[in-house]
């Protein structure tokens, strides 16, 4: 296995490496026998598509985070494929795996088929330690609704959880994002009594929330907290048309990777598929600039050059 430090590129600015590294996807819509998505959507495909983009990115996570709406319609053989698809590359690649209920999936299939719990209705919220970095996993979901809200008592479990802070502070992943959305129909299906959810993260040491649910990239702040929404690897929204005609396409999917820094965190984007374009550096050649002084490696690479 790799270590830490094999892998860590070389600094050749003010910031060093990430302390931490996330994978973040979100709406995976899998159904089950690989039936599509609405008759034209291949889930089973770009979920497949998505993780081996993963592991081609060469790197380690310290966690791969599925943002909610895992299943389309919360079937028992959905989950069990899910589990085919994602678990033998996130052994390869060291990582735990965090499943966060959407309001597509069924909290007793989810419990069962895919993290071996009794299959109740309790709320699937739980808790990592990623060498420092908490993760918290809160199910927005409501059972037999697609809107999302959490109880009197998740409130409290969380302000509980989040009264001693984490060396490297707090990442929240929950499905329903806490930021307004310029689809004025998705706000039928948001996350209900926000403000209840904002006096409990208000002060505390949650640095980013992670989501999905709403299909296209955004982000936002909520109670003074970066909020990072992943786009779905099943389709996204088409937001080339006006808002009230935004429909689904098979396009545009991605997921996020997010960096964890001593006083900042990144959240960058990732186009699925496999584009092919002008030839990338390569490993001898950052070598070279690695060899070279912070002065050399300014006039090699900063450097204008003259024209003619």
């Amino acid at each position: 296995m790799m270590d830490a430090a094999a892998q860590r590129p070389p600094q050749f600015g003010q910031y060093p490496s990430a302390l931490r590294t996330i994978v973040h996807i979100a709406d995976t819509h899998l159904r089950a026998g690989g039936a599509l998505l609405g008759d034209q959507f291949d889930t089973e495909r770009t979920l497949t598509e998505t993780m081996a983009q993963v592991e081609r990115l060469g790197i380690r996570p310290d966690a791969i985070v599925f943002a909610g709406d895992l299943t389309e319609d919360g079937e028992p053989e959905a989950y069990a494929r899910l589990r085919e698809i994602v678990e033998p590359v996130a052994r390869r690649l060291g990582a735990p795996v965090v499943w966060v209920a959407g309001n597509h999936d069924e909290r007793p299939e989810m419990r069962r088929d895919l993290l071996a719990l009794e299959p109740t209705q309790e709320p699937l919220d739980g808790v990592w330690d990623l060498g420092g970095l908490r993760l918290i996993a809160l199910d927005t979901s409501v059972p037999g609704w697609h809107h999302g809200d959490l109880t009197p008592g998740q409130l409290d479990w969380l302000r509980r959880e989040l009264a001693t802070p984490a060396p490297l502070g707090t990442v929240l992943a929950m499905h329903h994002p806490p930021i307004p959305t310029h689809l004025t129909f998705f706000d039928i299906l948001e996350l209900r009594d926000q403000p209840a959810l904002a006096e409990v993260l208000r002060g505390s040491d949650v640095r980013s929330i992670l989501a999905g649910h709403l299909h296209y990239s955004t982000h936002g702040t909520f109670a003074g907290i970066p909020v990072a929404v992943a786009s779905a690897t099943c389709y996204s929204m088409n937001l080339a048309n006006p808002a009230d005609e935004v429909n689904g396409m098979d396009a545009g999917q991605s997921f996020h990777l997010v960096h964890v820094y001593d006083d900042t965190i990144t959240h960058s984007v990732v186009p699925l598929g496999e584009v092919r374009g002008p030839a990338t550096f390569s490993a001898e050649w950052l070598a070279m600039l690695a060899e070279r002084t912070p002065e050399e490696r300014l006039e090699y690479f900063s450097r204008k050059r003259p024209r003619g």
